[in-house]
């Protein structure tokens, strides 16, 4: 009697298992990778990502030596990308970065993402600090926002109009209207980003020594570990922050006067675009770009309404004004998802910015931090016996390949080239605290 129901047991699992994966449909999805007419190089091994729009899965596989990634997924919109480093000569390197839009599944189909070149550029985002930190009394304290500049090469930068700018939406979570109906922003064949609320720019031309850093506090550029000890003090004489009240960026908790050590010729100044008191910056998931105004001045570019276009589908009035950001100003930018909403992210940057993505979780004083490049590091001679590895900061789900823990090793003397290659999940890692509260 115990034997037959055993086979009972069994035929029914077996039947349940055969119905249950005849229910389940699967398409097969090819993503074949192309390289513009004049570059030429290997398209085997290389990563693609598969992003379920709406779910929170990500799938991986690597290109054949056709340049084919193929992936078996349930019917559904994802998105496909990819980047990839060419190195034809010894001192030529080029970054190919595509993405395939969004695309609805729904049988066996095919992409050909084509792939582009970018921009990598001496001065790079080092490092973004927006999440804030929780209090005591379990609220949010995040008025003491920053980023890092670094001069990511050995030779001396100066660089005249720099700005700084956030692409809409203001988070990757929010409902984003600059899709068309192709699944692509509608932005990327025309060239431009949509910058929204205002743009800030260093109103003198800015210097940078090789492997320096520029600290630059967009709210609360006062020495907040007075009041939260977890945050962070700005209050240096080298730091930069942006602070200009007669644009009418007023509203005073993210805007307290500046500490008496920051010199005022390190006000950056700024142009606004919309209505705020206060310049938006995400505290969950800013696209954050840099860039050089080309040809006039901040000012003027910002101030044309020729420059200007509004959020699709919504009103034409300031609260959705954008301005026009031409990509071929575009030095570097990061793309930060909402780690707490993982279903909901979409891409802002278009591919030959930035390809991909960081996670951020909020409100824990966390940064996102440039992940070191190791072999470019460690082939410094000056770097000998002064690298310091076993970096242990990086927040779960998130990685530092080379290892290398990037500030005790500036503190040993090191220089520290960072990993550039227009592609944040490349490019980044959440680190647990802002570098800095142990600044060097």
């Amino acid at each position: 009697m115990r034997q037959l129901l055993y086979i009972i047991i069994i035929i029914a699992l077996s039947a349940c298992k055969a119905h249950y994966d005849e229910d389940i449909e699967v398409c097969k999805y090819l993503v074949m990778l192309t390289y513009p007419e004049n570059i030429e190089g290997s398209k085997e091994g290389i990563r693609v990502e598969l992003k379920s729009i709406g779910h929170d899965a990500v799938f991986v596989d690597s290109t054949d030596a056709e340049g084919v990634a193929t992936f078996t997924v349930t019917p559904g919109i994802y998105e496909a990308s990819a980047s990839t480093i060419l190195r034809p000569s010894t001192n030529t390197v080029i970054i190919l970065n595509g993405s395939s839009g969004q695309v609805v599944l729904n049988k066996d189909a095919s992409t050909t993402i084509q792939m582009r070149g970018s921009k990598v550029n001496q001065l790079v985002i080092k490092e973004l600090y927006v999440g804030g930190i929780t209090k005591d009394d379990g609220k949010a304290f995040h008025f003491d926002k920053s980023f890092i500049l670094y001069n990511n090469s050995s030779a001396t930068a100066t660089f005249d109009q720099l700005c700084i700018g956030i692409v809409a939406p203001y988070n990757s979570q929010a409902t984003n209207r600059w899709y068309g109906s192709d699944g692509r922003l509608i932005y990327e064949a025309d060239g431009y980003i949509p910058v929204i609320d205002g743009i800030w720019y260093f109103p003198q031309t800015l210097l940078i020594e090789p492997y320096e850093r520029v600290v630059v506090n967009t709210h609360g550029a006062i020495d907040n570990t007075l009041t939260y000890p977890q945050s962070v003090n700005y209050a240096h004489a080298d730091y930069y922050c942006m602070y200009d009240p007669e644009v009418g960026y007023t509203n005073p908790s993210y805007y307290p006067t500046p500490a008496d050590v920051i010199p005022t010729s390190h006000y950056l100044k700024a142009v606004k675009i919309g209505i705020s008191n206060a310049w938006a910056l995400s505290t969950s998931s800013p696209a954050l770009i840099l860039f050089q105004v080309k040809g006039t001045t901040p000012q003027v570019y910002a101030s044309n309404v020729e420059n200007m276009m509004y959020i699709p589908g919504t009103a034409q009035n300031d609260i959705n004004k954008c301005l026009k950001v031409p990509v071929d100003w575009v030095m570097d930018a990061v793309e930060v998802f909402s780690a707490t909403s993982a279903n909901s992210n979409m891409k802002r940057l278009t591919p030959v910015i930035d390809a991909g993505y960081v996670n951020l979780t909020n409100q824990r004083g966390h940064s996102l931090y440039r992940n070191v490049d190791k072999d470019a590091t460690e082939s410094l001679p000056e770097n000998a016996g002064k690298l310091v590895y076993g970096y242990s900061l990086c927040v779960d789900g998130s990685s530092e390949p080379s290892g290398i823990d990037a500030e005790a090793s500036i503190k040993n003397g090191a220089h520290i080239v960072y990993q550039d290659t227009n592609n944040s999940s490349n490019d980044f890692h959440e680190r647990q605290k802002c570098s800095l509260r142990d600044s060097y």
